[in-house]
């Protein structure tokens, strides 16, 4: 099965508002099938460094920091250019997890999952993370969305998290914990996915 995946060149995408759990199944996804996982933000955020920031807390991106360095990337589009040409030369190399919001979009291939979660959900899972209210992770995240959702249609034309043409499974995470998300899209992925590819 490992042989016949390594010719398949997997490539799976994982996208999610902020909160919603992306990078951690994105993360048990690549160690599950063993693929490789790479970042979109990981790959920001070494940008960031080059620039002076020091993206190293946990959270970084809804610190005040984290804030103003998507300000710089709304005035510099070379930020995220860059991130995308290095995200679509590793689909191509293939054996993939991406950590993206942006290749669902660029990819033509693949097999995309979003993972979708309520305001209030994701408040309370970046307030339980980062030690903060529920109210100061809500006012946190509205104006990540809002930066966020704003870099995107600016540049590539879509609605982040309200566009989601581009998805083979838009899975609920609301009522599921950390397993049942992992279990659920193992499943979709088998059969969808692999299967119809082997």
């Amino acid at each position: 099965m490992v042989s016949k995946r390594r010719k398949q060149k997997i490539v799976i995408c994982v996208a999610g508002m902020t909160g919603c759990g992306k990078s951690t199944i994105a993360k048990r996804l690549a160690k599950k099938y063993g693929l490789r996982y790479l970042s979109g933000g990981g790959a920001l955020k070494a940008l960031a460094i080059a620039a002076g920031y020091k993206p190293s807390v946990s959270g970084w991106w809804t610190t005040e920091e984290g804030l103003r360095f998507h300000q710089q990337r709304m005035a510099d589009p070379q930020f995220d250019k860059r991130v995308d040409e290095e995200l679509l030369k590793e689909a191509k190399r293939g054996n993939v997890i991406l950590d993206s919001w942006t290749m669902p979009w660029l990819l033509k291939s693949g097999f995309k999952i979003w993972l979708e979660a309520s305001s209030e959900e994701r408040a309370k899972r970046l307030a339980e993370r980062d030690g903060i209210s529920l109210k100061a992770a809500l006012d946190v995240l509205r104006e990540k969305d809002g930066k966020s959702q704003a870099i995107y249609k600016k540049y590539y034309s879509f609605t982040l998290g309200e566009d989601f043409s581009p998805f083979n499974v838009v899975l609920d995470t609301n009522e599921l914990n950390v397993n049942e998300v992992l279990g659920t899209l193992c499943m979709v992925i088998n059969r969808l996915h692999i299967t119809k590819e082997t």
